[in-house]
């Protein structure tokens, strides 16, 4: 009787232990999902690896500068390419902040890496699903323009097709994920780029 015994008590201790075991399972998911840990941070956020917007555009720039530097290409004259640079460089910065501003306002993190946690449809938002690496592309453009560079306009071509093929794509997928048709009646009515 003394070894049924020990059997009956160990037969409803075992599954209550692994009950423990998969609720603390299930609540170490759940918290890892919000933490910033490699793994499941790809699936919380749009998973970009290396190949992040802002690096995307330094590098873009500064080959292009580089060229320029050994071989000088211009191709418009002087006082225009110092008025219209100057002009598009000042719209990028403006339509950068403000575009950042309602991310801010919307509470939302603007960097690819972070979560997203809101779908912002206010400001330039309403025109473009992507201002703020519009405003990359202009203020590069203007940049070119300034310089006077067909350099940095050869490598904004290069710069805007891996956005557009590669980074952008990804992040639409992780928003439909994530928004699924809030994201995707607010991709349908706004253009990715104008």
């Amino acid at each position: 009787m003394g070894r049924v015994r020990k059997r009956k008590r160990k037969a409803p201790h075992k599954p209550r232990a692994r009950r423990r075991q998969m609720n603390f399972g299930t609540e170490q998911t759940m918290t890892t999902k919000s933490s910033s840990s490699p793994p499941n941070a790809a699936r919380a956020t749009a998973n970009l690896g290396l190949v992040r917007p802002p690096f995307v555009y330094l590098v873009s720039l500064v080959a292009g500068i580089a060229i320029q530097l050994v071989i000088p290409v211009p191709f418009l004259p002087r006082t225009l390419a110092k008025f219209f640079g100057t002009l598009l460089v000042v719209i990028a910065m403006a339509l950068f902040s403000y575009s950042v501003a309602k991310f801010r306002g919307a509470g939302t993190p603007v960097p690819a890496r972070k979560p997203t946690t809101a779908i912002v449809r206010t400001g330039p938002y309403r025109f473009s699903r992507n201002p703020i690496y519009l405003a990359f592309s202009l203020f590069q453009l203007g940049m070119a323009i300034w310089i006077n560079s067909v350099w940095l306009l050869a490598t904004l071509v290069g710069a805007v097709m891996l956005m557009h093929y590669v980074v952008i794509p990804r992040e639409e997928q992780y928003l439909e994920r994530k928004f699924g048709a809030q994201y995707l009646g607010y991709k349908a009515s706004v253009r990715r780029w104008l």
